[in-house]
């Protein structure tokens, strides 16, 4: 349900229409919606293992919700893949604007293979001046989180606790790294976690230009390790 509608509706059902001609594999499907008064409600296809928040965020290690690197970067992949889909794939061009854990739902597929986008609020891009470089953005900064998430020893590193985290991981990359899958050493893991990293770095750029498209980004996820360079780093910019 969406709360704090205003107006007799015309914004909801422009959003509804740009909704429902979305279709892609990596986007939650919309069922329906109701839009009775002040009450506006969409209906989306039935997610049963929630959102991403629930397993790459769990505070225990051990616990069987625990994704792992290859899992991750996977699903790095397909929500990269699905905001390529909503920024340029489909009839209406698509700015998400609000990218976090809880908005990426993973099917009933055991093995978490497949997840997708929900699309609560969509923002079309002729209009205003939302541009689709605030969605890589907030990808960045989330594919970020889902690395150090992930390495539940992360706050044992002093260095990273009195640093901002993206810098302290673009000056300790290698290093990070390796330490990050300390449990499981294997070159073929190493390079994807030196992947996403180096993709969510691009994506943080503070000059929205410097930032990749999505189309970059899956390229990027999608290519060699040794075919990426590292952006410049943000503190630098910011100096």
């Amino acid at each position: 349900m969406l709360k704090d509608t205003k107006g007799d509706g015309e914004e909801f059902m422009n959003e509804v229409a740009s909704i429902s001609r979305t279709s892609h594999v990596n986007v939650v499907t919309l069922l329906g919606f109701c839009l009775e008064g002040s009450e506006r409600v969409l209906i989306y296809e039935s997610m049963p293992n929630g959102s991403l928040e629930r397993y790459a965020f769990s505070n225990n290690i051990n616990s069987e919700k625990t994704l792992s690197w290859e899992k991750l970067f996977d699903i790095a992949i397909g929500i990269a893949r699905g905001l390529e889909y909503l920024h340029r794939g489909c009839n209406t061009r698509i700015v998400h604007l609000d990218i976090k854990p809880h908005n990426i739902l993973l099917d009933q597929i055991s093995a978490l293979r497949d997840n997708r986008i929900h699309c609560p609020r969509v923002y079309s891009k002729q209009f205003g001046t939302v541009s689709s470089r605030f969605d890589v953005y907030s990808y960045g900064m989330m594919v970020l989180e889902m690395v150090s998430a992930r390495d539940k020893n992360i706050s044992a590193h002093s260095e990273s606790s009195s640093q901002y985290f993206p810098q302290w991981l673009y000056e300790s990359l290698d290093d990070y790294c390796i330490s990050a899958c300390a449990s499981e050493i294997n070159g073929d893991i190493i390079e994807l976690v030196r992947k996403m990293i180096v993709v969510g770095l691009w994506c943080i750029q503070m000059i929205p230009t410097d930032r990749p498209t999505m189309t970059r980004v899956v390229e990027m996820l999608e290519g060699f390790t040794s075919n990426l360079e590292l952006p410049p780093s943000v503190l630098d910019l910011l100096n």
